[in-house]
This record gives structure tokens, C-alpha cells and sequence, in this order.
């Protein structure tokens, strides 16, 4: 897997998922609940992880609407 994305705002990560989901590419979030066990007021980041084999597809998804990947 290779992290396509890292950011503490959670509607860019829902945004990115949904946009992933309508071109067939699975994406998982990593370090969800970071925040919570760190104590802070959510200002970890979250990463957005796909499979190796799709990450030139979603990064270039990612760009055309609007997403700088990582």
C-alpha cells in the first residue's frame, strides 16, 4: 500500500474517499482515532492509503478535482 494522501481534515479525506469509490479504487484510512488516543483537538493527520497498482489512478483523480496528493 502507499499513502496517497495525509491531512487532519476529515471532510478532505470523506471527499477523497468518495471520489476514489466512483472510479473503482479501494482506499483505506489510516490513523483515524489518533486524535483521541493523543488527547488532542484533531490536528494529527489522517492518511488515505490504496494498493500499490492504483495509486497513479487515484493520485491523478486526486488532482483533477482539486486534491494535492502526497
Amino acid at each position: 500500500m502507499k499513502q496517497l494522501l495525509a491531512t487532519p481534515d476529515p471532510t478532505v479525506i470523506a471527499f477523497a474517499k468518495a471520489l476514489l469509490q466512483g472510479e473503482g479504487i479501494t482506499a483505506f484510512e489510516m490513523d483515524v482515532n489518533m486524535s483521541v488516543l493523543e488527547g488532542s483537538i484533531g490536528i494529527l493527520p489522517r492518511r488515505l492509503m490504496v494498493a500499490d497498482n492504483d495509486y497513479d489512478a487515484a493520485a491523478r483523480t486526486l488532482r483533477d478535482n482539486g486534491i494535492d496528493p502526497a
